[in-house]
């Protein structure tokens, strides 16, 4: 596995808890937090796909960011999403994200705009990287099925050239493991870090040089996640793998975020934990049970908080 990766080891793609008129609701989603610390994580992805990030409002992401750092979650444990499709907002979110000790960035495509060219791409993110300035690290997020802007390995090698030090990683949701690899292959022996978004590729990722994950699932598998890390290439960490893998069957065989959501509920019996903004919608109540049947065909148990 690479070494020294800033955000090594096991972040969660963190749920965002929301109140009944679907306003965030920070005390959950900062317990919440505080619970993935406690096991396994050793750090937090939020405003990502699974925290609902592109149905919330610019000021809600700063003021859950100032929320986790208010009330005493390092921002050094915090690799927030702050690629929007707008330049100057994108500017503004990741120099917040600096401002509140975060070592990085996590930075969407501009996804609106389909099929950019590559120098069209490239603009985009030499745009964001010289108006943020300062210290923080920007890592791209690949996620061709929702964004429909790939990540390519000549792009990456472009934008390390142009800004040596400053692009340092990757997390790709492709769930294409040979994709995942040739980042990998790529760049991992200059220190560049690879993150899968796909649990069941984390022991194969960490074989080759990867730098860990970045993943839904870790909501309610990071414990597993973090026996996985843990033993490397070692027999532990194939049967702990195996694990996880069931771990990922079971929670992608609902609708993701509804789905994890449902989990946390039934975890913390509280319903309260159902809420999600639409488009999104609360799973039946045939679907949670077929659910819930699956994640506990794992054996898998969640921790108190």
């Amino acid at each position: 596995m690479l070494k020294n990766a800033l955000y090594g080891g096991v972040n969660a793609a963190v749920l965002t808890a929301m109140h009944n008129d679907l306003s965030v609701d920070l005390p959950r989603m900062l317990k919440h937090a505080n619970w993935l610390l406690a096991n396994g994580c050793n750090g937090l992805g939020i405003f990502g796909t699974t925290g609902e990030a592109n149905s919330l409002g610019l000021y809600e992401r700063v003021e859950i960011l100032e929320a986790f750092v208010a009330a005493g979650i390092p921002g050094s444990k915090l690799l927030p999403g702050t690629g929007t499709t707008s330049i100057p907002d994108t500017v503004m979110l990741t120099r917040k994200a600096e401002e509140m000790g975060c070592k990085g960035a996590l930075l969407l495509p501009p996804f609106f705009y389909k099929n950019p060219s590559q120098d069209g791409l490239f603009a985009y993110f030499s745009e964001v990287i010289e108006r943020v300035g300062g210290d923080i690290a920007i890592y791209l997020y690949h996620f061709p099925a929702q964004s429909a802007v790939p990540f390519t390995v000549d792009f990456i090698a472009r934008l390390l050239r142009a800004y040596p030090g400053k692009v340092r990683g990757i997390k790709d949701s492709s769930g294409d493991f040979a994709n995942t690899k040739s980042y990998a292959d790529a760049f991992a022996a200059d220190g560049f870090e690879v993150y899968c978004g796909d649990d069941g590729a984390l022991h194969n990722l960490l074989n080759a040089n990867g730098a860990g994950c970045i993943t839904a699932a870790a909501n309610v598998g990071c414990a597993i996640s973090a026996q996985v890390y843990a033993a490397g290439g070692s027999e532990a960490g194939v049967i702990a793998q195996r694990t996880l893998s069931a771990v990922r069957g079971a929670v992608t065989s609902a609708p993701l975020i509804p789905g994890l959501k449902s989990l946390i509920a039934r975890h913390h019996n509280d319903a309260n934990w159902l809420n999600i903004r639409p488009p999104h919608m609360k799973l039946t109540a045939e679907a949670e049970q077929a659910l819930f049947r699956a994640f506990d065909a794992t054996n898998v148990t969640l921790e108190a908080a």
